[in-house]
């Protein structure tokens, strides 16, 4: 198969499903940035901007179609230390070098260890990421107007009901379109997203980390970047390696590494 039909079949195979699938992620993962970004103790824009980046680049650096990166938990609870007590500056830096050292574990195909991992640690990474998700929503459960609890239900009830009638449209993108549609109509007492921090009004500005370019720096932030690219290498090749089971297909986790 040569280049342009690998191309053509990876970007244009399914252009309806992919935006659609895009479209869903894209609306989860605003509110999910912010949180990240509360909890690494940074501006919400910083997470809004970093998740734009990686989804973009991973799209087009990355090793497994129909596969999106962002930001997480995980990582995000590994900058607090370093953003509280050296400050965002060097949490840019440590993000830099933690790039870096996924490239080299890439080059170095680390990413074929993936194929001697269980399946039962394959199974209890999906068992433990459901319920580290449900329990990052349960803050916003508590101390919230009364209505929140009616559009929790008629959320569930959409997304697990709706497929019953047709699966042409992603049930998650039906609820959050339907529930949005009803809040705003109604003028309901609810917390948005808007709540959780200032939205970015401006596209992001690029620029070298405002750090001393010393030993001293590299000591601080590299134990830092470390853990963020260990941990950040095994979220994204587990969940690689899930979709090709998902799919039976096959996925370049070298590649995806570097990416």
């Amino acid at each position: 198969m040569t280049f342009v039909e690998t191309l053509r079949r990876e970007w244009f195979g399914n252009v309806r499903a992919d935006m659609l699938a895009g479209l869903v992620v894209a609306l989860a993962l605003i509110p999910e940035a912010i949180a990240f970004s509360i909890i690494a103790g940074v501006d919400p824009k910083v997470g809004l901007y970093a998740s734009f980046s990686i989804a973009v680049l991973i799209s087009f650096t990355g090793g497994r179609p129909g596969m999106i990166s962002a930001a997480t938990a995980a990582t995000a609870v590994l900058m607090v230390t370093l953003v509280r007590d050296h400050g965002l500056q060097y949490l840019f830096a440590a993000t830099i070098l933690a790039g870096i050292l996924q490239m080299i574990a890439g080059a170095l195909k680390l990413g074929n260890a993936m194929q001697f991992v269980s399946r039962s640690v394959m199974t209890g990474f999906v068992n433990a990421l459901a319920i580290l998700i449900f329990m990052a929503q349960l803050p916003e459960l508590i101390d919230v107007p009364p209505m929140t609890y009616v559009m929790v239900a008629a959320g569930l009830a959409i997304i697990y009901l709706f497929p019953r009638i047709t699966t042409a449209i992603p049930s998650p993108l039906v609820t959050i379109v339907v529930l949005t549609a009803i809040s705003l109509l109604f003028d309901m007492d609810l917390r948005v997203v808007g709540d959780m921090g200032e939205l970015p009004d401006s596209i992001p500005v690029f620029l070298l980390p405002d750090v001393p370019l010393n030993l001293e720096t590299l000591l601080i932030i590299l134990p830092y970047s470390a853990g963020i690219a260990v941990v950040g290498l095994l979220e994204s090749l587990m969940t690689s390696q899930i979709v090709d089971d998902l799919t039976d297909t096959g996925s370049n986790k070298n590649r995806e590494c570097v990416g």
